[in-house]
């Protein structure tokens, strides 16, 4: 018996070192194996990043070889009408003086020096030919020496990024969506990304007051952003642009349609022609859209990793977005095929048809079918799923056009993030619709979404222990409802010590009658952005104050912001932080039904002779229109999610980012 256990115990013990033996060989070649392909993947994107590189300053040199050609042919007729003017002087001996005169260009490199020389030399061969160039395309040009720069830029005139993003924008008669665009690139972009890309903005407009007015808009919200280099604003001279009165009608298209398309052909041209100096890829956006997460970084990765691959290193486009010209990423160093196509045939057709048609003329045989045109294609023009960009525009450039396009594969848009928030009591005189209240907002569940604001209304956050508050920003309105937001609002704070009058007696605020200090207001995008001055202390309360009367219902939609960490600390040198954060957005999916929700507290007696706010039905809330001037609300328009932020800390000032 025991003969037999111990038998039955080695023949165990046996297989066990036989299983072990196996398995530390095979654990050893995976661990092997996989790190190999790893460092194998790794230097594969690194040597892509490389040839990248290398193809930008490639087209950089190229750049400064034109140049020089075109100097070197100036000088060489320089002399040619030096020894014209010279009387008895001979061509050769006049070629010599202007030889000598050569000694200025020492500042050049050799090669160009001896470029230089070379061709002066040559005065006795016969004309150079003589190439086509933009002007031969639109002759236009010519009457303006100053027709090729730019009318305005705001710039620091920054170079050797990645990627250039380059937002086109004209006046539309609508709603502009600009700044909320810039607004959605930046808040995507961690700061790593923003040290790698730049942003530059082309206001494709003649009248130079409303550039201005653009440019503007943007400085005032991106400040920052303009003096460090990451944003740029340009806008073309009145002379880059033909008469678009005499134009060509083409593809049976309306004489408005003609000229709204001929133009952006030449916006796109003028802007890949500024952004090409400028960064190895170039990404053509508009100025309507909306982005996820990390785009930059998946982008990069994407044109490495197609670059590192032998069956796609030619590749010519790669598409992030399925809509029109959206998201189209180029190696800048092909950007003058695009350039010059534009230029070629601006007066023919669309933009993108333009793209396609260079494409077609590349790689497709007229030999071949149409199965094998499209396999050729799809090596040079490389779709990205799902799509990194959304366009949420309605009003188009175009004018009277209604615009409604989405891309299927963009995927939905996040709602909102639940926050860990410091307890506070929150209350609103805004009647909330539904069960999208201020309470649920504030505890991360849902986000707030009010009817029709009035003068006297407050949003109120009364916290249960005095708070120091660093920063505040409250973001109001979204794309699809522009004009639901926040109109003649202030910010407001009330300091724990209730001695607001005295403070504003030494700081330069506002109070209200019951103690509050104004310390902001609402702008005209809807936001609220600004800095507590430490001298106030800590706060016992924050409220925004509804000063006018609005037609809009008020969305708060949420954004993406660093904050301290949550989790405070007594201890003041630990550098821990409380973010306060009223997270506001919407649903996904509006057809969940939910139950309208009443605030735990009614109205109060000095808002009950407001007038009353109408309720709209889930089944018209599509069709309601807005009332105020110049903003359309698309059908189905459902609000994005909000949220305000505040950074607060106990006792202690902390920086963030």
């Amino acid at each position: 018996m025991k003969m037999g256990l111990s038998t039955s115990s080695m023949r165990r013990r046996g297989c066990l070192y036989g299983i072990v033996l196996v398995l530390i060989p095979c654990t050893v070649l995976i661990v092997v194996i996989g790190t190999d392909y790893t460092t194998e993947q790794s230097m594969s994107q690194r040597m892509a990043e490389f040839q990248m590189r290398m193809q930008y300053l490639e087209s950089m040199y190229r750049t400064k070889q034109e140049d020089v050609a075109i100097l070197s042919q100036y000088l060489r007729l320089a002399a040619l009408n030096g020894a014209t003017v010279s009387g008895g002087t001979s061509s050769t001996d006049g070629a010599n003086v202007s030889l000598a005169n050569l000694d200025m260009l020492d500042g050049l490199s050799p090669d160009s020096r001896s470029l230089i020389r070379n061709v002066t030399s040559t005065n006795r061969l016969a004309e150079s030919l003589k190439l086509p160039t933009a002007f031969h395309f639109l002759p236009h040009l010519l009457d303006d020496s100053a027709s090729l720069q730019p009318s305005y830029i705001e710039s620091k005139k920054r170079q050797g990024v990645s990627i250039v993003l380059g937002i086109p924008t004209v006046k539309r008669d609508k709603q502009s969506y600009l700044v909320e665009t810039i607004d959605n690139l930046i808040s995507n972009m961690d700061e790593e990304e923003q040290n790698d890309t730049m942003i530059v903005v082309y206001v494709g407009e003649t009248e130079l007051e409303y550039v201005k007015t653009v440019a503007h808009q943007i400085r005032t919200r991106f400040a920052s952003y303009i003096d460090s280099g990451f944003l740029e604003i340009i806008a073309p001279a009145a002379s880059y642009y033909p008469n678009m009165n005499n134009l060509r009608q083409t593809l049976n298209d309306s004489q408005e349609r003609v000229r709204w398309r001929s133009k952006q052909n030449l916006d796109f041209a003028f802007l890949m022609a500024y952004a090409q100096p400028k960064g190895a890829f170039y990404l053509q956006l508009e100025d309507d859209i909306l982005t996820k997460k990390g785009f930059v970084t998946i982008m990069k990765n994407f044109a490495l990793e197609k670059t590192a691959k032998k069956e796609h290193a030619n590749w010519f486009v790669l598409d992030f977005c399925q809509l029109g010209f959206i998201g189209k990423m180029f190696k800048s160093a092909d950007l003058p095929w695009l350039i010059t196509f534009f230029q070629m045939f601006f007066n023919d057709k669309p933009v993108d048809w333009l793209l396609y048609h260079l494409i077609y003329t590349k790689v497709c045989s007229v030999e071949k079918d149409g199965k094998s045109c499209k396999q050729e294609i799809s090596k040079l023009w490389i779709h990205y799923k799902p799509s990194l960009f959304q366009h949420i525009g309605t009003q188009s450039s175009l004018r009277g056009k209604v615009q409604k396009l989405k891309d299927k594969q963009f995927g939905k848009i996040p709602n909102f993030h639940p926050h860990r928030n410091p307890p506070a009591v929150v209350r609103t005189g805004i009647q909330p619709y539904k069960s999208y209240t201020l309470q649920k907002a504030y505890s991360g569940d849902s986000f707030f979404w009010g009817l029709m604001p009035q003068p006297g209304d407050l949003i109120e956050f009364k916290f249960k222990q005095p708070t120091t508050v660093r920063r505040y920003l409250f973001r109001s309105g979204n794309f699809e409802q522009p004009s639901d937001r926040f109109y003649n609002t202030t910010v407001e704070v009330l300091p724990a010590s209730g001695n607001g009058s005295a403070i504003s007696a030494t700081l330069p605020f506002n109070v209200t009658k019951d103690g509050f200090l104004v310390v902001g207001s609402f702008n005209n995008y809807g936001i609220a952005d600004g800095v507590i001055d430490p001298k106030i202390g800590k706060l016992k309360e924050l409220r925004l104050h509804v000063n006018s009367d609005s037609q809009n219902w008020v969305i708060l939609r949420e954004k993406h912001y660093r904050m301290l960490d949550p989790f405070g600390s007594a201890d003041m040198k630990s550098r821990a932080a409380r973010a306060l954060i009223v997270a506001t957005g919407k649903q996904q999916q509006q057809q969940q039904q939910m139950g309208l929700a009443v605030p735990a507290k009614r109205l109060n007696s000095s808002l009950a002779q407001l007038r009353p706010r109408r309720r709209v039905p889930p089944s018209q809330l599509s069709k309601r229109s807005d009332t105020s001037p110049g903003n359309m609300v698309p059908p189905a328009a459902k609000p994005i999610s909000a949220r305000m932020t505040l950074h607060a800390t106990n006792g202690k000032m902390m920086q963030t980012n």
